[in-house]
């Protein structure tokens, strides 16, 4: 294996060590909403700093890798897919603790177990998750086959959200003294929903590296 190989292969393995990171800080953010454990919640919010070291490093290490060794055609595209998944995985991240620290900060007995199952807030998360470990899949396999699986999730995830705002919002109205617990929990559906958006903003960037193709701006992303 070529120098140049190694660096590439160390890089990879560092996105990957961020990846499982994130989607584990994701799972127990989820976890701590639905069990109400602020303990697993504070968790996540201390592991956060780890993310933010991951996304650094990995930065500074794909500069580093473009000043030295020059790359062109796959290379290339890779080395700058690799820095914007890590951005974007770091964004996963803060969403994730964002999550968590409504759990600590925000959390309101008002939303019930049986507002959460009419608001889909379960299968967000679950599609949400499956859409990050798609796109490490597709990524370490190199197999651009599950970007169109991934991207309709994104938009099921979009139609869960609408729908849970109009319950939300006909929530508010009937019981005025929970706007403020309603409002923080449609900050927190916003997080799941943005989650999705990112999960998607990864495949462009692995379709990017693989295929050579721009889906960002495209209408039909398939």
């Amino acid at each position: 294996m070529k120098h140049t190989e190694r660096e590439l292969t160390a890089i990879k393995e560092e996105v990957s060590q961020m990846w499982q990171l994130v989607l584990s800080q994701l799972e127990k953010s989820k976890q701590a909403f639905f069990n109400n454990d602020v303990e697993q919640a504070r968790e996540v919010i201390s592991r956060e700093k780890r993310v933010n070291t991951f996304e650094l490093k990995i930065d500074s290490d794909c500069e580093n890798y473009i000043a030295l060794y020059n790359p062109v055609a796959i290379d290339l595209r890779l080395v700058l897919s690799l820095i914007k998944i890590s951005y974007t995985l770091e964004r996963i991240g803060d969403f994730s603790e964002g999550i968590a620290r409504h759990v600590v900060e925000d959390s309101c007995d008002a939303i019930t177990g049986n507002l959460k199952e009419e608001l889909c807030l379960a299968t967000m998360f679950d599609t949400v998750i499956e859409m990050l470990s798609d796109s490490f899949v597709a990524l370490d396999s190199e197999n651009t086959k599950l970007s169109g699986k991934i991207l309709a999730k994104d938009e099921m995830v979009d139609e869960i959200y609408h729908r849970a705002i109009k319950i939300l919002a006909d929530y508010m109205r009937k019981e005025p003294l929970q706007i403020e617990c309603g409002l923080k929990t449609m900050l927190m559906l916003r997080k799941i929903e943005r989650i999705g958006d990112h999960c998607s903003n990864i495949v462009e960037e692995i379709v990017f590296y693989i295929d050579a193709k721009v889906l960002k701006h495209t209408k039909n992303k398939e």
